[in-house]
């Protein structure tokens, strides 16, 4: 069982920046790949970016790519998302969720998470 904890939502206007974090707990995180979704409010759970084991192969959703960063430091249990340039349609519950396969690639599919967090709220005002 992992068990995560993210933490660094808040409210942030348009053009400023936010970073997440998620921490998770177990001894076997440095094999983990690792995802931030989100979820806006009558919208379906989607992917935003994904990060493999190593940190060497990363994914991001066209919506965000140039915008946010996926990061991860093994030793700290922890995963990373930086949002920059944040717009209002940013707006949504951020969710960090585990990939426990070792793959050397970043996990794309949500049917391959088997762990989630419990979310925390970003809302970028206009």
């Amino acid at each position: 069982q992992v068990q995560l904890v993210e933490s660094g939502g808040g409210l942030v206007q348009a053009g400023g920046s936010l970073r997440l974090s998620c921490v998770a707990s177990g001894r076997r995180f440095g094999t983990y790949g690792m995802g931030w979704f989100r979820q806006a409010p009558g919208k379906e759970r989607e992917l935003v970016a994904a990060i493999s084991w190593s940190g060497g192969d990363t994914y991001y959703a066209d919506s965000v790519k140039g915008r946010f960063t996926i990061s991860r430091d093994n030793a700290k249990n922890t995963v990373y998302l930086q949002m920059n340039s944040m717009k209002p349609e940013d707006t949504a519950d951020y969710y960090c969720a585990v990939d426990s396969a070792l793959t050397s690639v970043a996990p794309i599919s949500e049917t391959e998470y088997e762990y989630w967090g419990q979310g925390t709220q970003v809302t970028v005002s206009s």
